[in-house]
């Protein structure tokens, strides 16, 4: 079973093919807000013997909207061309091995909050004010993880490890979908309907 791994949800991508469960590829770059530039490229070098994936595992966040959709743009086109199945798995099951807190920024004043445990999220992700945050993460002695810069000092900057997001999905853990990908949404989307003239 041949497995390609795409990691895009933060501005360190990461790229992995996996034979069975031993790594046969394994780039990690800096993207920032290119990730489609450099991505197809790093896919490019882990098929170049010509192999066909078997499946293929995108990192679904929480994170970079644009990011994400990206790796599941790619992936759609992959799996179209080689009939490889697609997988989902959050890319905050990926930060740390053991048990943990994920949080990050979820913007309009909220973060938010998971706990992870041995590649399972247990609780959340969920949506809490600073203050709530603060206080959930003064009531828990496990250690706690971002991938941004966050204000509460006891968090850890991590970033997600294709190789683990890899080990996740050979090991049939934390796969969240399975066919049709979707980035892991925080909240429902924010629309508004266009002002008439």
């Amino acid at each position: 079973m041949v497995t390609l791994i795409l990691e895009t949800s933060t501005p360190r991508a990461g790229v992995a093919l996996f034979r069975g469960s031993a790594p046969a590829f394994s780039h990690s770059f800096t993207a920032d807000r290119s990730h489609s530039s450099e991505l197809f490229s790093v896919i490019e070098q882990a098929l170049a013997s010509g192999v066909q994936p078997d499946r293929i595992v995108v990192g679904l966040g929480p994170g970079s909207y644009a990011g994400v959709r990206i790796a599941i743009s790619a992936a759609i086109g992959l799996s179209v061309a080689s009939g490889a199945e697609m997988l989902g798995v959050p890319s905050i099951a990926a930060l740390e091995a053991g048990e943990y807190l994920a949080v990050g920024d979820a913007r309009r004043g909220t973060y938010s909050f998971t706990h992870v445990c041995d590649g399972e999220l247990v609780t959340g992700p969920i949506l809490l004010t600073p203050g709530e945050l603060e206080a959930r993460l003064a009531a828990s002695p496990l250690p706690a993880f971002s991938s941004e810069a966050l204000p509460f000092p006891r968090v850890q900057l991590r970033l997600p490890e294709v190789d683990r997001l890899a080990r996740l999905a050979i090991a049939g853990r934390s796969i969240c979908a399975r066919g049709v990908l979707e980035p892991l949404y925080l909240r429902e989307p924010h629309i508004t309907t266009p002002k008439c003239r």
